[in-house]
């Protein structure tokens, strides 16, 4: 089964002959080589390209090891490349070949040399890997399966695969195992051999146990509003651990440059600036992070609002979490300054979207405290609330769209309804 990541693919083929070296990045497992070396050499074809100017290497393989030496790498191209027509380069963990950077800098010395290159080891897995081209690296990132795209894998009506996605997440191999025990052996193992491995490696990491204890406690508190003070508190209290502040924020960063752990943070709408913290933190992948929460810990009304976060970002927004400072008059007649939440406020160019995350609206009353903070924004940009009941698509006299989340998730054009 081909799972087809047309969004990944138009961002490669946007990028064509740029001049620039194309870095394909993501948490491991997330399909960076499929998208490489089977889809977007799939668009080559179809565009016309000839096999013959399309140069891979798969420098994990054994039968490639001596391209893992620059000058090999360098007189291997350089032999496939006959005439003048554009060459498209593919190479698989880069990581591999010894001085890279300077490997790939010659070649794009070379008119008709178009570079893309993923990688797996833990400087491929950071979010500074685009300083090691200095100036000449183009960054592809790279999320697990968007529901829309988890769909395509499983014969699965929308709400009962939405309940295997919110649980087991989006990672392509996961998608296409069969049987929950599958699933859960290798999120866990995954998650403890590979990703804590490649943060432990990185940073050089002794205090195992710590980073473990911090995961845990992030996990168990997916989208509540934190900061490192906080957390350093419930270190104290709950795990008896006296973990300093300075380590926690040093951790939470390994963490977010390892792209498993995403900050959004909280923006005065009123104000129009950003705030500081607390701020929320939420996972790359849902199935990673009940894995290791050993499954126990599935309250889906976070774990939704964890996916709509994902999906925005996947979708190229970048997303804040938005406050609304309002007074009011309390009980006993006095006016006190309050603050309202809005999920998320999704950004994009000059696209600006409000979006709240209700798991349920059972009543009038429900659904107008969702819609309170979105009425006092007083600007024109599209208010949405999302919810998981199966609602047809509403608009209020104030504008305010109601929609249900498979419509959100599964429709490309949701936000422009």
């Amino acid at each position: 089964m081909e799972i087809q990541r047309k969004k990944y693919v138009t961002d490669l083929a946007n990028r064509m002959q740029n001049g620039m070296v194309k870095v394909i990045t993501g948490i491991r497992r997330s399909g960076k080589t499929y998208l490489l070396f089977r889809l977007f050499k799939k668009y080559l074809l179809e565009l016309g390209v000839e096999d013959s100017h399309m140069i891979s290497v798969a420098l994990d393989q054994r039968t490639n090891r001596r391209y893992r030496n620059p000058d090999v790498f360098l007189e291997y191209v350089a032999e496939r490349i006959t005439d003048q027509k554009t060459y498209y380069v593919f190479l698989d963990e880069v990581q591999l070949l010894e001085d890279f950077e300077e490997a790939l800098s010659t070649l794009l010395y070379m008119e008709n040399i178009d570079i893309y290159v993923t990688g797996s080891n833990s400087k491929f897995l950071s979010k500074d890997v685009i300083t090691e081209f200095r100036g000449r690296g183009d960054e592809i990132h790279i999320f697990p399966l968007t529901f829309r795209e988890y769909m395509q894998t499983t014969t699965l009506d929308e709400y009962r695969g939405w309940a295997e996605y919110v649980t087991y997440g989006g990672l392509p191999l996961v998608a296409m195992m069969k049987t929950e025990e599958q699933k859960i052996q290798y999120l866990t193992r995954l998650f403890e051999e590979t990703y804590i491995k490649d943060i432990r490696e990185r940073n050089k990491i002794e205090k195992v146990q710590e980073l473990n204890d911090l995961i845990n406690v992030l996990a168990s508190a997916t989208g509540s509003l934190t900061n490192p003070s906080r957390l350093e508190a419930t270190f104290k209290s709950v795990v008896r651990s006296d973990i300093s502040v300075n380590t926690i924020r040093e951790y939470i960063g390994y963490l977010e440059n390892a792209f498993l752990l995403n900050e959004a943070q909280r923006y005065d709408v009123k104000g129009r600036k950003y705030i500081g913290t607390p701020v929320k933190y939420y996972f790359e992948d849902t199935g990673l992070r009940n894995a290791r929460l050993g499954f126990r810990q599935t309250e889906e009304n976070h774990l939704m609002e964890n996916v709509i976060y994902n999906e925005l970002r996947a979708r190229g927004f970048h997303v804040d979490v938005g406050v609304v400072p309002i007074r009011e008059v309390n009980l006993e007649g006095v006016r006190v300054r309050k603050q309202l939440e809005i999920d998320f406020i999704a950004t994009l160019g000059s696209r600006k979207y409000y979006i709240q995350s209700a798991f349920s609206l059972p009543d009038k009353e429900k659904l107008q405290q969702e819609k309170n903070s979105l009425l006092q924004v007083n600007d024109s940009f599209k208010k949405i609330i999302v919810t998981k009941d199966v609602v047809k698509l509403q608009r209020d006299e104030r504008g305010i769209i109601t929609m249900n989340l498979y419509d959100f998730l599964l429709k490309e054009n949701s936000l422009e309804l």
